[in-house]
């Protein structure tokens, strides 16, 4: 059974660098069987706007959507983890943000159950122009708003990942270790059913200010209590 880890957050966060980082982290544990047991799975959105040349229309978002899954479930039939950089739920909460339909979040969810663990990225990396699809500094607080909504209504555990450079890093590899409690024999997940989903509560973190202001490590919460 693959290992899927969700990345999400609002743009400029790092999800991307974060991404490529824990894949090459998890390769370097030596937990998984084989070279190339871990995947990353980019961002659909990205590639939509450097091959159009604009950003996509509202009837768009419900294919990107679903191009993200078909590639995550794609990785997941090859690799024993895969890291996603953004599921169908963020596409979810970008097509409500611009353009007030919420329509997409029902699907998205249904997708998402695939996450065995959702971090989402704090906005405590100051914002950088990245092609067509950032809109600005100025949209990141309400867009991460609506990303905990949408994974508290939906009935998510989620852990949040702040810090610079490799303490970022370091915090979302501390979510995985924390998942999957390894020894340290390689992991071998064949065999094991579904992993459980991540639930563990940080009492320091989980707020937005926290994450600006404080300390440099992953915090988490569960919505479902």
């Amino acid at each position: 059974m693959s290992l899927l880890v969700s990345l999400l957050g609002a743009e400029s966060t790092g999800k991307t660098d974060l991404a490529r980082a824990l894949v090459r982290r998890i390769e370097r544990s030596g937990w998984f069987v084989a070279p190339g047991g871990a995947l990353v799975v980019e961002e659909v959105l990205r590639e939509f706007c450097d091959r159009h040349g604009r950003t996509p229309r509202r009837d768009e978002q419900a294919d990107i959507a679903a191009e993200q899954t078909r590639r995550i479930r794609a990785a997941m039939a090859r690799a024993d983890v895969v890291v996603a950089d953004t599921t169908a739920l963020m596409t979810a909460v970008y097509s409500d943000f611009v353009f007030s339909d919420r329509s997409l979040y029902a699907p998205a969810a249904i997708d998402h159950r695939d996450s065995a663990l959702t971090l989402v990225t704090a906005l405590d990396l100051p914002w950088q122009p990245d092609g067509l699809q950032r809109d600005g500094p100025h949209v990141r607080a309400p867009v991460d708003a609506l990303l905990r909504e949408a994974l508290a209504v939906h009935g998510f555990s989620y852990g949040v990942v702040a810090g610079q450079g490799e303490a970022r890093v370091e915090a979302a590899w501390l979510a995985v270790v924390r998942l999957v409690r390894p020894s340290r024999a390689p992991l071998d997940l064949e065999g094991q059913g579904p992993p459980k989903r991540w639930s563990w509560l940080c009492e320091r973190c989980g707020d937005p200010d926290c994450e600006r202001d404080s300390h440099p490590v992953l915090g988490g919460r569960d919505d479902r209590r």
